[in-house]
C-alpha cells in the first residue's frame, strides 16, 4: 500500500506500540513513528488529545482522524482491510493466540487438520507483551515476548495455520455435533471442534479512584507505560512473581520503586525474590494494601492501609503498577461452559468442556500453572486429545450411515 499518511505517536517499549507496527508491517502499510521519550511536543499532544492522560499510541491518519490505543480490528476496519477467514468449515477453530492457542494448532496441523486461529488483539497472548521470557525451556538467555510471538506464529504458519490476528470471537454454539462460531463481524464459521485459548487478563484492586486514574497514573503493564516514568517515583502494587519481575523491569526508568503487599513476605520465586532484593531501587512493604487512590485529572497520592496496625497513610508516587493477579477472559462462554467459583473453564481430563466437541487450555483454564510452559504444554495435549475426539466423531458418523443404509434396506424387502 502507498504512503497512507499515518503517525504514530508511541515508545520503543510499549507492547501496544510493537503490536500496531507489526499490523502494519504485515499489511505493507507506511507509517511515520513518533518516539515521545524524545520529543516534548509529541508528549504534550499524546496528553492533550487524551485529557491528559497519558495513553498510547496514538495513530493519526491523513484525514485528519484519530485512533488512541486500537485494537488491531479497529486498525483493519479504519483501513478497509478484509479480516475473513478463506474458508467457513475447518476441522479446528482455535479461539486465542497465546501460547497454549498456538502450540495446539500448530500440532494440530501437523496432524493433518484443517485450524483456524482467531484472535482479537495481538498474537502471542500475555507472553507476547513480556518484557523477558528466562523461564521458557530452550532459551537460556531468555527471550523477549516480542520475539516469542513471532516464532510461535512463524511455526504455526509454517504447517498451515490461517490466523486471523484483528478479529474477535462474539459467539459459540452447538449444531449437532459441528460448532458455529460467530465473528464480530457477522460471519459464522463452522468446526468438528473448537479449542478455548482465551487466556487472561490483569485483575484490578476494585478500590476507590483506581478506575478513575487508569491511563493517568494507574497501569498494567510495565512494559507499556514503564517509560512515562523516567527518573521519578512509582509504587509496585503485588506480591508474586509477575510483581517482582516487572519491578526490577521498571527500575531501568524509575528512581525508586516500592513494592507494596498485602503478604507478610513476597511469594514471588525464590529467584525473583533475591533479584529484588539485590536492586537497591527497590523496597518492600509488607502487609500493606492500596485503600484509595486520589488526586485530580492525574493521580496525586495513594493511601495505604496497614493490615497489622490498621493505620492509613498517604504516599505520593508518581505512579502505581498494579500486579495482584489474571482474571479468566470467559464473558464469551459464561453461559455456554461450566465454570468453577473464580471463572475458570472446567475441563475432564482429556481437557474437554462440559460442551461437547470444545475444550479449554491455557491460562483460562481451571486448574492451569498460569506459565507460558505449561500453557504450551497443554496445548499439545489438547491438540492430541481433539484428534481422537475427531477420529472417533467420524468412526461414529460412518456408522451412523451405514446403519441408515441398512435400515433402508429392511424397510423396502418387508414393503
Amino acid at each position: 500500500m502507498a504512503d497512507a499518511g499515518i503517525t504514530l505517536y508511541g515508545t520503543n517499549w510499549c507492547g501496544d506500540c510493537k503490536r500496531a507496527k507489526q499490523f502494519f508491517g504485515e499489511q505493507r502499510v507506511h507509517y511515520d513513528f513518533v518516539d515521545i521519550e524524545d520529543d516534548a511536543e509529541a508528549m504534550a499532544y499524546v496528553e492533550e488529545v487524551n485529557a491528559g492522560k497519558q495513553v498510547i499510541p496514538v495513530i493519526t491518519f491523513e484525514d485528519g482522524s484519530l485512533l488512541v490505543e486500537p485494537s488491531n480490528a479497529e486498525l483493519a476496519e479504519k483501513l478497509g482491510l478484509q479480516t475473513v477467514a478463506r474458508r467457513h468449515y475447518y476441522d479446528l477453530i482455535v479461539v486465542g493466540s497465546g501460547p497454549a492457542g498456538l502450540t495446539a494448532a500448530l500440532y494440530a496441523a501437523r496432524e493433518g487438520l484443517d485450524t483456524l486461529v482467531v484472535e482479537r488483539a495481538g498474537v502471542g497472548g500475555q507472553a507476547g507483551i513480556t518484557e523477558l521470557l528466562d523461564n521458557f525451556p530452550g532459551f537460556p538467555e531468555g527471550v523477549s515476548g516480542a520475539e516469542f510471538a513471532d516464532r510461535l506464529r512463524a511455526q504455526a504458519e509454517k504447517f498451515g495455520v490461517e490466523i486471523l490476528s484483528a478479529q474477535e470471537v462474539t459467539g459459540l454454539r452447538a449444531d449437532r455435533r459441528y460448532k458455529c462460531v460467530t465473528t464480530g463481524d457477522g460471519e459464522d464459521y463452522r468446526a468438528g471442534a473448537v479449542l478455548l485459548a482465551l487466556g487472561s487478563t490483569y485483575r484490578r484492586l476494585g478500590v476507590p479512584g483506581e478506575e478513575d486514574f487508569i491511563g493517568a497514573g494507574v497501569h498494567f503493564c510495565a512494559t507499556c507505560d514503564g517509560a512515562f516514568y523516567r527518573g521519578k517515583e512509582v509504587l509496585v502494587v503485588g506480591g508474586g512473581n509477575s510483581a517482582g519481575e516487572e519491578s526490577i523491569f521498571l527500575t531501568k526508568f524509575a528512581s525508586k520503586v516500592t513494592v507494596v503487599t498485602r503478604d507478610p513476605q513476597l511469594t514471588a520465586s525464590k529467584v525473583v525474590q533475591e533479584k529484588v532484593a539485590e536492586n537497591d531501587k527497590i523496597e518492600v512493604l509488607t502487609g500493606t494494601s492500596p485503600a484509595q487512590f486520589k488526586g485530580d485529572s492525574r493521580l496525586r497520592s495513594v493511601v495505604l492501609h496497614d493490615l497489622e496496625t490498621g493505620e492509613d497513610r498517604e504516599v505520593n508516587p508518581d505512579g502505581v503498577f498494579v500486579f495482584i493477579g489474571l482474571s479468566p477472559n470467559t464473558e464469551l462462554v459464561k453461559d455456554d461452559v461450566k465454570l468453577d467459583e473464580f471463572g475458570f473453564v472446567q475441563t475432564d481430563m482429556a481437557l474437554q468442556t462440559s460442551m461437547p466437541g470444545v475444550f479449554a487450555a491455557g491460562d483460562v483454564r481451571a486448574g492451569s500453572t498460569k506459565q507460558a510452559a505449561s500453557a504450551a504444554g497443554e496445548g499439545a495435549g489438547a491438540a492430541l486429545a481433539i484428534r481422537r475426539y475427531l477420529e472417533a466423531a467420524m468412526r461414529e458418523d460412518t456408522d451412523t450411515a451405514h446403519g441408515d443404509v441398512e435400515v433402508t434396506g429392511r424397510e423396502k424387502v418387508a414393503s
